[in-house]
């Protein structure tokens, strides 16, 4: 009777399940869809991060490859077993990153890559019998090549050819021609060049052929579009000269508006400067000579005396001849026996003496005065500056009505002297200017209307980023915080007490009476057990009697 009445006996044993699928039988349906979609999308997150992980990474070895040197480098790559990739539609070539400068020294011997383009390697194949003609072409081709490559250094440019025009040397001066060069560049898409590289690249070109000039290079990108500053406008001025003329007209209308800004308002005062350079290039050597001055205040450079004796010759007569013409030797008379006998008689007298010719020459070198001038013309001299000025009415308000009145005279002729100096107005150049005062069409001084800060481009563009990046964040916190938290923490939480069991005692208890304990096994345990001795009064008093006749079977 004990046993029958035993609870530990007659208690139904609890069944054993997974605790798996205790978990997911505590969640619902809502929390079992989220689970069996974010756990397979969680897993393919891991799993495409660790395959990218895993995967050998790769640098770039050359790129803006040209089809040539492209397919070049991929033979080589394959004869020696080198992995690589190919990105940026073929044109860039991807290697293991720890072989990168062994790969680039290797092409590097083999003349890879040549970028489309043949240098001074042209030369070292030269085959024996090439006539003048052709070893001149090749040595244009070469330094063509040179400078393409040269070119192509530049970060901004991706391919570029050079043409040579180089004439045929002559012997004469005037037939002699200068060489010219054209460049043709072809840009990286959203990269310009700016005017320092392109003076660069005329510089470049210049350099490197002999009695080239910058002015005959000429750059043009790959629209047609001609970069180079050499060109030609209307007025013979060529780009750089233009650009310097537009600045200093500037200048000068910045120095008018800052100057009656204060004075009339921005919005009233209008100025217009026009100025006339002269860019011509001038050089002038003058030398000028001092009139001759008084000898005693003269400067002796040297002088010079000379004086000449000369004896004038007795003329001879006789029959014209040689003989004639030379004078005879001292003739002595012989001596005669009267003339031996008569020491006294008188000797013969020889020739007269010869007359002497004297000629005195005296030199005297002065100093010159002399004064060498050199003058060089500046570049860009202003000739004629031509100012005009408009200043609008002065506005005032009577009576509550906006009222235009016309400046003075006198203060026009002050905003006209302001203007004079601001400008360097010189009567010698024939300045002009010109200060009107007339009102102002109110329409064309309206500000047009801006545009609301959150109607603009860039902030709708701004705004669109933003809101899908809240978006794909706020997805992924749903699911982690939503779904995948949820779940975890209720498949790892602790299983619930088991119920409470009303053992039978081995009495027949009705079907119903064990459904409704199941049904009520939330509420409180005594009013459970209330209930049922209200409903069963004969069980309750069977087990009050085992108990008084067992007490050891008393709880």
């Amino acid at each position: 009777m004990a046993d029958a009445l035993d609870p530990s006996l007659n208690a139904p044993s609890p069944a054993r399940t997974n605790p798996f699928q205790e978990a997911l039988g505590r969640l619902s349906n809502r929390n079992r869809l989220a689970l069996l979609i974010g756990i397979p999308l969680l897993i393919a997150i891991v799993a495409a991060t660790l395959l990218w992980t895993r995967e050998p990474a790769y640098r770039v070895l050359f790129s803006g490859l040209s089809d040539q040197d492209g397919g070049a480098i991929l033979t080589a790559l394959q004869a020696q077993k080198i992995p690589y990739k190919m990105t940026d539609n073929g044109s860039a070539i991807m290697v293991p990153p720890e072989r990168v400068h062994e790969i680039r020294l290797g092409l590097a011997s083999q003349g890879l890559p040549r970028a489309g383009n043949v240098g001074f390697e042209l030369m070292d194949n030269s085959r024996m019998g090439l006539t003048q003609f052709q070893e001149q072409v090749n040595y244009q081709r070469a330094l063509e090549g040179e400078l393409s490559r040269s070119i192509q250094s530049l970060g901004s440019v991706k391919s570029a050819r050079v043409h040579l025009a180089i004439p045929k040397p002559s012997i004469f001066i005037r037939e002699q021609n200068r060489p010219t060069a054209s460049v043709l560049v072809q840009m990286y898409p959203g990269r310009l060049l700016e005017r320092a590289q392109v003076a660069g690249i005329v510089h470049l070109v210049a350099s490197s052929v002999p009695e080239m000039a910058t002015s005959a290079v000429s750059v043009v990108d790959q629209t047609g579009a001609l970069l180079s500053s050499g060109e030609m406008t209307g007025s013979g001025l060529d780009s750089s000269q233009m650009e310097y003329l537009r600045a200093m007209e500037q200048q000068y209308t910045r120095r008018i508006a800052d100057l009656l800004t204060p004075i009339v308002g921005g919005q009233n005062v209008r100025a217009q400067v026009a100025i006339d350079l002269d860019f011509s290039r001038a050089e002038q050597t003058d030398e000028i000579y001092k009139p001759n001055t008084d000898a005693t205040q003269a400067a002796i450079r040297s002088r010079q005396s000379s004086e000449s004796h000369d004896p004038v010759p007795v003329a001879n007569g006789g029959v014209p001849g040689s003989l004639s013409n030379t004078p005879p030797g001292v003739a002595t008379a012989p001596i005669t026996g009267n003339a031996a006998t008569n020491p006294t008689a008188t000797p013969a007298r020889p020739n007269a003496p010869v007359p002497e010719s004297v000629k005195r020459a005296d030199t005297t070198n002065y100093e010159v005065d002399k004064t060498v001038r050199y003058v060089r013309e500046p570049v860009g001299r202003v000739r004629r500056i031509s100012t005009a000025v408009v200043v609008n009415h002065r506005s005032s308000t009577v009576n509550g009505a906006v009222v235009n009145t016309a400046l003075t005279p006198e203060e026009l002729a002050q905003i006209k002297a302001l203007v004079n100096d601001a400008v360097g107005f010189s009567p010698d150049r024939r300045d002009s200017v010109s200060v009107i005062n007339i009102p102002f069409n109110e329409n064309a001084l309206e500000k047009p209307e801006e545009v609301a800060f959150w109607q603009q481009s860039e902030v709708i563009g701004l705004a669109r980023e933003i809101a899908i990046g809240l978006i794909v964040a706020i997805a992924v916190l749903y699911l982690i915080l939503g779904v995948i938290r949820p779940a975890v923490r209720q498949m790892t939480a602790p299983p619930p007490p088991p119920e409470p069991v009303v053992p039978n005692y081995g009495l027949n208890l009705p079907p119903e009476a064990g459904v409704a304990g199941e049904v009520e096994a939330a509420e409180d345990p005594l009013e459970r057990v209330r209930r049922f001795a209200r409903d069963n009064p004969q069980v309750v008093a069977n087990v009050i009697r085992q108990w008084v006749n067992d007490p050891q079977s008393a709880p």
